[in-house]
């Protein structure tokens, strides 16, 4: 059973996405009417998925992410947005989001970004039986622990940015796409939502580099992709 919080204050809102997520017998649902009841469950409860709206009274959606993330909590967040607040989704991306959703809502795309968010979430937590360690100069991952290090201090990131790492990693000396790098985590069809991946790439960078504007692991390379370099490895 995952325990999915939905976070907003129209409550035709609430309304809906409970009568979307409600077809999965595996979702028991929670709501909150503001930033502020949403933290108050997510310190007694163990809620494996946020869906959060940005404008709220009381405490807003981005106050309650960082909040979140400030706690260290890795919780995957689906940002609830109209198409015409593109500087919220970014605002939220760049504070720890992992993903979003516009309004109005499609059925099949929430049950979708949904059942992703979740997957990669599951995966993080160490419920598969992947048994593999990579490395890169530095740098290293038990996919079994579900761990990542970096000079042997470990590095806490969020289910989209192991996802991300990952993939790199499983891919090296290859240029993946914004595309590939979003259907190989999200385990869905990009249809233009891939830019959101710049923005958990930096954030990836963030804190496993040690000067992120001249990244050693994660290289950008121009109108093409990322990759982390095999020719690197004796530098």
């Amino acid at each position: 059973m995952y325990n999915i919080l939905i976070c907003d204050d129209e409550k035709d809102i609430v309304k809906a996405l409970k009568i979307y997520l409600s077809e999965n017998s595996e979702y028991n649902l929670l709501e909150a009417e503001n930033g502020q009841k949403a933290w108050e469950i997510i310190e007694k409860d163990d809620i494996q998925l946020l869906l959060l709206d940005i404008m709220m009274p009381v405490m807003d959606g981005l106050t309650l992410l960082k909040k979140i993330r400030n706690s260290d909590n890795n919780v995957p967040v689906i940002l609830l947005t109209a198409k015409s607040e593109s500087e919220d989704i970014i605002s939220g991306l760049n504070v720890g989001a992992d993903d979003y959703i516009t309004k109005p809502f499609n059925a099949k795309e929430v049950l979708a970004r949904v059942s992703s968010a979740l997957r990669r979430y599951t995966k993080l937590g160490g419920q598969i039986d992947e048994k593999d360690v990579y490395t890169y100069l530095d740098l290293k991952m038990d996919d079994n622990q579900k761990v990542v290090e970096v000079l042997d201090q470990k590095v806490n990131l969020t289910p989209t940015e192991y996802g991300i790492l990952k993939l790199l990693l499983q891919n090296q000396g290859k240029v993946l796409s914004t595309a590939q790098i979003y259907e190989g985590v999200w385990k869905e069809t990009a249809f233009g939502n891939e830019q959101s991946i710049a923005v958990h790439i930096r954030h990836l960078r963030e804190k496993i580099e040690a000067n992120p504007s001249d990244p050693r692991y994660i290289r950008v390379v121009w109108g093409q992709g990322y990759c982390i370099r095999k020719d690197d490895k004796n530098d």
